[in-house]
């Protein structure tokens, strides 16, 4: 599913403007099977970035997703916050990746979200589908907070909700987070990122894990069906 490609590169860190693959990008959206409202709706949010500099795209993206954490990419962000279930969360998707046949080198996040979707886009439709449904709560919330926020970023998380068929309630997630305060204020930020206190013995450990590269491996199965264990959306405590 090259459509899921296209995704995460728009969901990374813009590094280059998109004006040079723009007719590529038209005609992989126009191959694609996806809501053809939606498609133009995605080609629309291209080409404002397309025309927009890129200093400016940067500092745009800055300020939704690198300021506070109501917006991070970061899935396990969304379940488990700093708990220590997220370090273990983060080994066992990196041992799902290696199963699969992904190649793990790089220091990234395993639940990095564009990496995610680049993944998922080498696993065949079905089992893609199945894994954007296991997350398709956070999806939701990211979707609804943008749209809150009046970011058109919110179409790619409509585009991945459609084309898994999804039926979260989003009306009942836009009418929970109608009276959510921002987290992305200076001050805001620095409540959040105040330096904690130190700790020692088993509560020191690290909880963070390797990191994994951007490329699957070229021999990556596409059929292969391997579950992600996420953790129950009903589980008290959990963050969405």
């Amino acid at each position: 599913m090259q459509i899921l490609k296209l995704l995460a590169l728009l969901l990374d860190y813009p590094e280059h403007s998109l004006r040079e693959e723009r007719a590529e990008i038209e005609a992989l959206i126009d191959a694609s099977d996806i809501d053809p409202t939606l498609g133009q709706r995605l080609l629309t949010f291209i080409d404002r970035r397309i025309n927009t500099e890129l200093m400016d795209y940067q500092s745009e993206y800055d300020g939704l997703f690198e300021r506070g954490r109501s917006l991070a990419l970061w899935l396990f962000e969304h379940v488990h916050g700093e708990s220590r279930d997220r370090g273990q969360a983060m080994v066992d998707l990196v041992d799902q990746y290696r199963r699969a046949g992904l190649e793990i080198s790089q220091h990234e996040l395993p639940d990095y979200l564009p990496l995610f979707l680049e993944f998922l886009s080498t696993q065949g439709r079905d089992n893609a589908v199945s894994w954007l449904l296991d997350v398709e709560h956070i999806l939701a919330l990211l979707q609804c907070r943008l749209e809150k926020r009046g970011s058109d970023y919110a179409v790619l998380f409509e585009l991945l909700l459609d084309m898994a068929d999804s039926q979260v309630d989003r009306d009942e997630i836009r009418h929970r987070i109608a009276d959510e305060k921002r987290d992305d204020s200076k001050q805001a930020i620095d409540k959040e990122w105040q330096e904690e206190e130190v700790t020692f013995g088993s509560d020191s450990l690290d909880k963070s894990c390797a990191g994994a590269q951007r490329k699957p491996a070229a021999g990556q199965r596409r059929d292969l069906d391997i579950p992600l264990h996420w953790v129950d959306f009903e589980t008290p405590g959990a963050r969405l």
